[in-house]
């Protein structure tokens, strides 16, 4: 017992005494959930983008989890491929596993294929809408076009923001509490050389999800938002054959993650019921540093990952700065090459 000969060190103590059981109680509440998690079982899972990388991962993992599964992209053929794939690891012949063939990039499709989902389930609108479709096309930013510049939101934004409003809409009016899930990009949170027809896209996919969080509590609807970084599916092959090789050379330490990985980091963040959900731990510390009024994932790891990111995170973006400083006279020959510039 600590002998105290005066209040005011004996309130001192006392203090120290609270902050330290605030401390614990907080690392303790952030450990453990008192709420039941989310599971997709007997759930109707709806994917956009579902034919391939990370929509068709998230597809397989939720088929295996017992859910109904629909699944939406523009090649049929791939469709086809990915929907056998579905077959393979069907948990009950019950299951529903259908796939269609829409281009949701514009508000006209985007409603008519959640129209044909809801349709196969007695017009009822799937329990989770996880929006995985969407490509990128790097390149330099005094390169592109007005054309090129409203393709890349459309692609990186619009392609989710579609299917979001008609699923939100219909939510609304059938009185239904679903889940909206959107796919920003670790670049959603930063970006760096070679990402501008991309990164204000999947910027704004953030807003978006941060502005229906707070708008859709009035409707008990629940939405997520997941920034992951490097994928390895067609899509990475695809983009890097665009990719400047200052924008390359930036990626080349990054150790990307296969889409089944993501898939199950994306799904045990629903569960968990984040809002922003990371599945590595750059991805984290980004999500930590910039995180604002958004609600902690878990207060004692978010709280590690800001220092670390306080720390690291500014060392981090010197080293890019002073990397894309050394390709200047690379890159003013490749536009002298491209007749951007005329040689000196």
């Amino acid at each position: 017992m600590v002998a105290c000969s005066q209040d005011k060190p004996c309130q001192t103590n006392m203090l120290a005494l609270v902050l330290i059981f605030l401390v614990t109680a907080a690392f303790l509440l952030s450990m453990f959930s008192f709420s039941s998690k989310w599971s997709p079982n007997g759930k109707h899972c709806y994917i956009t983008g579902g034919s391939s990388g990370l929509g068709k991962a998230l597809a397989i993992l939720l088929t295996q989890k017992g859910a109904h599964v629909s699944i939406v992209a523009r090649d049929e053929q791939k469709l086809r491929s990915a929907l056998d794939e579905l077959e393979k690891v069907r948990q009950s012949p019950s299951q529903k596993l259908n796939s269609y063939s829409y281009s949701i990039n514009e508000a006209g499709p985007a409603a008519d294929a959640l129209e044909a989902v809801c349709a196969a389930h007695g017009g009822r609108c799937p329990d989770a809408i996880f929006l995985c479709a969407g490509t990128s096309t790097p390149g330099f930013f005094v390169e592109e076009s007005e054309a090129s510049q409203r393709k890349g939101m459309e692609m990186a934004y619009w392609v989710q923001a579609s299917t979001a409003l008609a699923a939100a809409k219909r939510m609304v009016r059938d009185r239904f509490a679903g889940k909206i899930v959107f796919t920003s990009s670790f670049l959603g949170y930063m970006s760096f050389i070679g990402y501008s027809s991309y990164s204000p896209g999947k910027h704004a996919l953030r807003g978006l999800a941060e502005t229906l969080r707070s708008e859709l509590i009035l409707y008990n609807i629940g939405v997520h938002i997941l920034f992951p970084g490097t994928i390895y599916s067609p899509g990475y092959v695809e983009e890097n054959k665009t990719k400047p090789k200052i924008t390359l050379k930036i990626e080349e330490t990054d150790e990307g993650l296969q889409p089944d990985v993501v898939a199950e980091a994306l799904l045990r963040g629903v569960q968990n019921g984040n809002f922003h959900i990371s599945s590595d731990l750059l991805g984290n510390l980004f999500r930590s540093s910039t995180r604002g009024a958004t609600p902690h994932n878990n207060v004692f790891m978010d709280g590690i990952y800001s220092l670390l990111g306080w720390i690291g995170l500014p060392l981090w973006r010197r080293g890019v700065d002073r990397t894309i400083v050394e390709h200047r006279a690379e890159h003013e020959a490749y536009l002298v090459d491209k007749g951007f510039l005329e040689k000196k």
